[in-house]
C-alpha cells in the first residue's frame, strides 16, 4: 500500500501507515526467548527420550560409532527420507522468500518458487542412486571426489561445498533472526546466537539419527501450521475467507497498484516478467545449493538402497506445496488486504509475519514464530552435521591425521558441530551488521556456487569427465559468474552497489554464466580429452568401523533392484521435471488473467496438496516403522528392556535405526564387503565402462580399523 493512502477494503487501523511493523513488536522479548530457549530445550529432551527409549527397548544404538554418527546406519526407509528431505530444503527462506515474490509477482511467485525449487531435488534421486552403485562406503561427496580425481580437486571443491553450507547457514539464521526481532523485539544479536544453541546440544549427542528425528517432528508441525493459515486465508476469514473474495480484491489490488511487468498489471497472471526472471534465477542458484550441499549426500548415504530414490522422488513432491501453499495464502493475502509492507520489511521476509498477526492476531504472530523456528533449527542441524562430516572426514582425516581411528573421528565430528554451530551465529551477526537483506543473499546463490553444479554430478554420472575439465569448468564458471554479474550493475545500472546488484537482469546475468559456462567448458573438454575412468576407486573407499551397507542378493536392495531404480528415476524424474518446468505454466498461460473459477481451481490444488502432503509425511514415517515401534511399545509397557549385546545379529546390524530383523523378506543378508563388491557386477549403464562392470575389483583397502 502506498505511502499517505487509506486501506483499499476498509482496515482503516492501516489508513496512512508508512510501514505495517514500524518499529512495534506484536509480541513481547519473553515470548523470543521462550520460544527460543523454551522450545529449545524442549525438543532437546524429547530427542533425547526418543533414542534412549529406542536404544533401550528396542536394542538400537544410534550413536556410538562414528559410522552411526555421520551416516545413521544406511538402513532409513523411505518415509523418513522423505521427510527429512523436505524438512532440509524447508529454510528460513522457503517460509519468508516464497511470500515476498508472491507479494511482489503475484499468483506465478509461489509457483515458480516450488517448481524451481523442486527439479533440483527430483534428478538428485540420480545421483543418490549412483553413490549406492558406485561409492556404497562413501561418508561424504568429496570422498568420492578425491577418490576420482585426487587431492588438486577434492581441495578445489572443497571450498565449494563449505561455502554451499555457509550461504545456506546464514540465510538459516537471518531471515530466522529478522523475524524473531520483527515480531518480539528479542535482540538481534542474541537471537542469531541463540538460534543454533539447542541445535548443538541434540547433534552434538545424537548425530545423524537426532537429525533425522528432528526433521520428523519440526516438519510435522510446519504442515500443521501450514493448512492452518491456508484455510484461515481461504475459508475462515472475515476480510478474505474464500478464494472468490481474494480474487476480487485482486482485481480491485491491481486496478490501483498494478504489477508493472505483469500483464495488464495483475496479480493473477503467469504472464509475469519479474516471475520468469526469478523462477530462472530460483531453478540455477538451487542446483548449487542441492548439488553441492553435503547435508543433501549425507541422506542418500544414510538411506537403505531401494529407499534412496524413492525417498528423493517423494520428499520433492511432499515439498513442493510448503512454498506453494503458503506463499498462495499468505503472500496473494497480503496483497489482497492491502496491508502496508515496505519494500524493506517485504525484502527482510516480513510478508507471513504480517498477515499472520493480523489474521490471528498474537495466536497467528506466536504460530508463525514457531513454524519458522522449526524449519530453521531443523535445517540448520542438518546442515551441523554436514559440515560436522566434511571437517572430520575431508580435512581432519585426509590432511591432518590419516590413522585416525573410529573413535577419535567421532570425537572430532562433535567438536566440529558446536564450533559450526557459533560460527553459524556470527555469520548471522554479519550479514545483519552489513545490512544484505534475505532475499539478496538467496538469488546470490547462483553466482557463488552454480558453476560446480555440471562438475560434481559429473563425477558420479559420467566416466569421460576429467578432473581437468571439472576443475576448470568450476573456477572459470565462478570467476565469469562474478564478472559478468559486476560489470552488467555496472554498466547497466550506473555503478557496484546493492541495489544495481540485486537487479532483475543482473541477477539473471550472473547465474546464467555461472552455470552455462561451467557446463560448456567441463562438457566440451571432456569430449575433446576424455578421462576412461572405471570407477573402482569409489568402491575402495575405506569405512573405519563396521557398517551395514544395505546391499542384499536379491529383490529391491540388489544389484540387479538398483539399475532398475536407476532407470525409474531417470525416466519418471525427467517427465516430472518437464511437466513442473515446462507443460504446467505453459497450460496456465492460456488463463492469460485468471478468471474467479480459474483462481479458485488454483487455490484448491494448493489446499489438497498440502493436506495430502501433511498425511503422507505424519503417517508413512510411522508405518514403514511399525515393527521397531510396537516392540519399542510393548517391551516400555512390560519393563522388558534390551541389551545391545545379547541380539543375534551381526554387530553391523546392532546400530540400524529401522527395524530390519522382524521384516518378512525373501533378500539374503551380505557381508558388507561382499555388497560392496557385488555392485560392481550389475549390469553396465552409461557412465561405466562395460569391459569393468563384470570384473571384481580389489578389496584392499575397502575397510580399516
Amino acid at each position: 500500500m502506498p505511502v499517505n493512502q487509506t486501506n483499499l477494503f476498509g482496515l482503516h487501523q492501516y489508513d496512512y501507515k508508512e510501514s505495517f511493523f514500524g518499529g512495534n513488536h506484536p509480541l513481547g522479548q519473553g515470548a523470543g526467548y521462550g520460544i527460543v530457549l523454551g522450545m529449545g530445550l524442549g525438543f532437546c529432551f524429547l530427542i533425547f527420550a526418543i533414542m534412549e527409549i529406542v536404544k533401550r527397548f528396542g536394542g538400537r544404538s544410534t550413536n556410538s560409532t562414528s559410522e552411526d554418527f555421520n551416516c545413521g546406519g544406511r538402513s532409513v526407509k523411505t518415509g523418513l527420507i522423505a521427510v527429512d528431505v523436505v524438512s532440509k530444503w524447508t529454510w528460513a527462506a522457503t517460509l519468508l522468500q516464497s511470500s515476498n515474490v508472491a507479494y511482489k509477482d503475484g499468483v506465478s511467485g509461489p509457483f515458480w518458487y516450488a517448481a524451481g525449487a523442486t527439479v533440483q531435488v527430483v534428478l538428485f534421486g540420480l545421483l543418490a542412486i549412483e553413490i549406492k552403485r558406485k561409492a556404497p562406503t562413501a561418508h561424504t561427496v568429496l570422498e568420492i571426489i578425491n577418490a576420482r580425481w585426487g587431492r588438486r580437486a577434492h581441495i578445489t571443491f572443497l571450498v565449494f561445498c563449505l561455502m554451499t553450507n555457509v550461504i545456506v547457514s546464514a540465510m538459516l539464521i537471518l531471515g530466522g533472526a529478522a523475524v524473531m526481532t520483527a515480531l518480539t523485539g528479542m535482540n538481534l544479536y542474541a537471537a542469531c546466537m541463540l538460534i543454533p544453541a539447542t541445535v548443538i546440544i541434540y547433534t552434538f549427542h545424537g548425530g545423524l539419527i537426532a537429525t533425522f528425528i528432528s526433521a520428523y517432528l519440526h516438519t510435522i508441525i510446519i504442515y500443521v501450521v501450514l493448512c492452518l493459515f491456508a484455510f484461515t486465508v481461504y475459508a475462515r476469514n472475515e476480510t478474505l475467507g474464500s478464494p472468490a473474495r481474494v480474487w476480487e480484491n485482486l482485481q480491485i489490488k491491481s486496478r490501483v497498484d498494478p504489477i508493472p511487468s505483469n500483464m495488464g498489471g495483475s496479480y493473477l497472471t503467469m504472464f509475469s516478467k519479474g516471475g520468469l526472471i526469478f523462477g530462472v534465477i530460483n531453478v540455477i542458484g538451487n542446483f548449487g545449493t542441492v548439488f553441492n550441499d553435503q547435508a543433501y549426500w549425507q541422506s542418500a548415504i544414510a538411506a537403505r538402497p531401494s529407499a534412496a530414490y524413492k525417498g528423493y522422488l517423494l520428499g520433492a513432491v511432499l515439498w513442493f506445496c510448503i512454498p506453494f501453499t503458503l506463499a498462495t495464502s499468505l503472500g496473494l493475502g497480503c496483497a489482497a488486504l492491502d496491508l502496508p509492507v515496505t519494500v524493506s520489511e517485504a525484502a527482510q521476509g516480513l510478508v507471513p509475519p504480517a498477515v499472520a498477526y493480523h489474521l490471528l492476531g498474537s495466536g497467528g504472530a506466536i504460530v508463525l514464530t514457531i513454524m519458522l523456528f522449526m524449519a530453521v533449527t531443523s535445517a540448520g542441524s542438518a546442515e551441523l552435521i554436514a559440515v560436522s562430516s566434511i571437517i572430520s572426514y575431508d580435512i581432519y582425516r585426509t590432511y591432518i591425521n590419516k590413522l585416525a581411528t573410529g573413535h577419535q573421528m567421532l570425537r572430532m565430528s562433535q567438536y566440529v558441530v558446536v564450533a559450526f554451530g557459533i560460527i553459524m551465529g556470527v555469520i548471522g551477526i554479519i550479514l545483519n551488521v552489513i545490512g544484505l537483506p534475505l532475499g539478496f543473499v538467496y538469488e546470490t546463490m547462483g553466482v557463488l556456487i552454480g558453476s560446480a553444479v555440471v562438475p560434481i554430478a559429473c563425477c558420479l554420472l559420467w566416466r569421460k569427465t576429467s578432473c581437468a575439465a571439472a576443475m576448470t569448468g568450476a573456477i572459470a564458471g565462478l570467476l565469469l559468474g562474478l564478472v559478468s554479474w559486476l560489470v552488467y550493475a555496472a554498466v547497466g545500472y550506473g555503478g557496484v552497489n546493492q541495489d544495481a546488484l540485486f537487479e532483475d537482469y543482473v541477477m539473471l546475468t550472473g547465474n546464467i554464466v555461472a552455470l552455462g559456462t561451467s557446463g560448456i567448458i567441463t562438457i566440451s573438454w571432456s569430449l575433446i580429452r576424455p578421462d576412461n575412468y572405471d570407477f573402482i576407486s569409489m568402491r575402495n573407499i575405506p569405512l573405519l568401523e563396521d557398517a551395514d551397507l544395505g546391499m542384499k542378493a536379491n529383490g529391491q536392495d540388489s544389484p540387479e533392484g538398483i539399475q532398475k531404480a536407476y532407470n525409474f528415476t531417470r525416466i519418471w524424474g525427467s517427465v516430472l521435471a518437464f511437466v513442473l518446468i515446462i507443460l504446467w505454466p505453459c497450460l496456465a498461460l492460456p488463463a492469460t488473467v485468471f478468471s474467479k473459477g480459474y483462481f479458485t481451481f488454483w487455490v484448491i490444488l494448493s489446499i489438497i496438496w498440502g493436506l495430502c502432503a501433511t498425511v503422507i509425511a505424519t503417517l508413512l514415517p510411522l508405518w514403514e516403522s511399525w515393527r521397531l515401534i510396537w516392540t519399542v511399545f510393548s517391551r516400555f509397557i512390560t519393563c522388558n528392556t534390551a541389551r545391545i549385546d545379547d541380539l543375534s545379529v551381526r554387530p553391523s546390524q546392532k546400530h540400524m535405526l529401522e527395524d530390519n530383523s522382524n521384516t518378512p523378506s525373501t533378500d539374503s543378508e551380505m557381508d558388507p564387503k561382499v555388497a560392496a563388491l557385488a555392485v560392481t557386477n550389475m549390469p553396465p549403464d552409461d557412465g561405466m565402462d562395460p569391459k569393468v562392470g563384470y570384473v571384481d575389483p580389489p578389496t584392499q583397502g575397502l575397510m580399516t580399523k
